[in-house]
């Protein structure tokens, strides 16, 4: 069986930024286990999660919610990216190849949610 949202591009980059950012957290500080890591941690996951609970509702006007939810947890990523950042838990050079792969992502999301509002 197959669900709508597994042929959704959005879904399948939101999965690999899951990796993404779950690869990175290892290395945050240990002390940071329950806060900034968990956050990051269960808003990233929250970008994919939003986008299936919201392919399967009964409209498109539904859909549309969910998927700007999906970009609400997306920029929340994004903030505790730069916090990270700021408090020198990663470099540079990953902020910058997460940060484009979200930027990415948005744009899409934003895509998807203007092809919707069309029909």
């Amino acid at each position: 069986m197959s669900f709508r949202f597994e042929k959704l591009q959005v879904w399948q980059e939101s999965r690999v930024l899951i990796v993404d950012i779950y690869k990175l957290t290892l290395h945050f500080p240990k002390n940071e286990i329950f806060a900034l890591t968990n956050q990051i941690k269960r808003a990233v996951v929250s970008i994919a999660l939003n986008i299936a609970e919201g392919s399967d509702k009964k409209s498109d006007k539904e859909f549309v919610k969910f998927l700007r939810i999906s970009l609400g947890s997306l920029e929340e990523v994004v903030t505790a990216m730069y916090v990270a950042l700021d408090l020198k838990y990663l470099n540079e050079k990953d902020f910058n190849l997460v940060y484009n792969k979200l930027n990415l992502l948005a744009s899409k999301i934003n895509a998807l949610i203007n092809s919707i509002k069309k029909l």
